[in-house]
């Protein structure tokens, strides 16, 4: 029989990794804006065709690293247990499989395109860019509530 003992702290933070903001903005310059719009367009194409419905999610999903190679966001949680240190890094925690699904069908499919079309039209005014990198970031989970 084992005692545990307790979690005398914990502390929970989001860390993102990936290129700079300097090499996202030449990507997005001179690759991400025209492969963006492919992507999309591919991805809603799989989409309307049923069978293609997991790739077109998976290219929706992965909009920001298309457009910006912008990473996804990861958890890293430090514990203090005894006179231990434990540290796990994992990705986001998502919601449930069948209310993301539910809420793809019901909603997310029609509004990630008003979304992407809204990001789409910002990005072309350039000073809004920011704000349009922010929306994309975005879209995962405006599709389908995932987080990013």
């Amino acid at each position: 029989m084992s005692i545990e003992t307790p979690i005398q702290s914990s502390t929970t933070i989001q860390r993102e990794s990936g290129p700079g903001c300097l090499i996202q903005a030449l990507w997005f310059i001179f690759i991400g804006w025209w492969l963006g719009v492919i992507a999309i367009a591919i991805a809603w194409f799989l989409n309307i065709t049923i069978i293609g419905l997991p790739i077109g999610l998976a290219i929706l999903n992965n909009i920001p690293r298309i457009l910006s190679l912008q990473p996804p966001r990861r958890e890293i949680q430090v514990m203090h247990v005894g006179g231990e240190t434990r540290i796990t890094e994992s990705s986001l925690p998502q919601r449930n499989f069948f209310l993301r699904a539910l809420y793809f069908v019901l909603i997310g499919w029609w509004w990630s395109a008003i979304w992407l079309f809204v990001s789409y039209f910002l990005c072309v005014t350039v000073i809004l860019i920011p704000l349009s990198l922010e929306m994309f970031r975005l879209t995962p989970f405006m599709t389908t509530l995932k987080r990013y």
